[in-house]
């Protein structure tokens, strides 16, 4: 029973207080990365990184150790780094999964590209190298949260982000198509229009009545809102607002 228990908990044979630090930690590190998504409503949360980050950091542990009972047979070679490729590769499928194309917009490219770096912060773990897990989580985080910060100070490198509008405007006006070319004029590019033609809630204070159209549109661009918001608020026949703030209202 001794000599079973200590194989069990031998270091040597992969299944010793390291191997289940690496794996804890690995939880640890892909869970905050995950926290972080979540927080940003991603389709890859929480749950989906924390696997990802345990699971790479799995294999690791087995292509280190999980093949040491046939190394002493003859003829038998083994390259350990050929499961840290496949989890590389396999990795992929789940990233191409969480990529979206429509029109000539592309979504989800940095949703795929965090699983995949915490599959890698996994990996670090699972092989002992935990200051390159450490520093690897970090530098996520600066990316993630400090690029976005330098880049709308640097116009030409920022990234545009989509906004939501929804305004109500009289019918018979041709106010669509001049809130279009009013968008369009200011930089930015229109990504989705609904138009809903029913009458609206009569919870809204500055509710239209009939013959009164709601229009929801998402744009993308790199101008200023407020500005366009302010703009458009001043063409005739539109009878509200409503901007991505409760504020901006018109």
């Amino acid at each position: 029973m001794h000599l079973s228990a200590s194989l069990l908990w031998n270091p040597s044979t992969g299944q010793g207080l390291r191997q289940f630090s690496e794996l804890a930690l690995a939880l640890v590190l892909s869970t905050v990365i995950g926290l972080e998504r979540a927080v940003q409503q991603k389709s890859a949360g929480l749950r989906t990184h924390a696997l990802v980050g345990l699971g790479a950091a799995l294999f690791m542990e087995v292509s280190q150790h999980g093949f040491d009972n046939v190394l002493d047979l003859p003829h038998v070679v083994l390259d350990p780094s050929r499961v840290a490729a496949q989890i590389v590769s396999g990795i992929g499928f789940i990233g191409g999964g969480l990529i979206f194309v429509r029109r000539d917009i592309v979504r989800g490219l940095t949703t795929a590209a965090t699983v995949w770096l915490t599959a890698a912060v996994g990996m670090a773990c699972g092989g002992g190298l935990w200051l390159l897990a450490l520093v690897a989580t970090a530098a996520y985080f600066l990316i993630v949260r400090g690029y976005p910060l330098l880049t709308r100070r640097v116009p030409a490198i920022s990234t545009p982000e989509a906004t939501d509008l929804h305004l109500s405007y009289l019918l018979g006006r041709q106010v669509l198509s001049r809130v279009l070319e009013r968008c369009t004029a200011e930089g930015f590019r229109v990504l989705s229009v609904r138009v809903d033609r029913s009458p609206p809630d009569d919870g809204a204070a500055s509710a239209p009545g009939a013959g009164s159209t709601q229009v929801y549109l998402s744009i993308e661009g790199t101008g200023d809102v407020h500005r366009l918001l302010a703009d458009l608020a001043e063409l005739d026949g539109i009878l509200g607002l409503w901007g991505p703030e409760a504020e901006d209202t018109y």
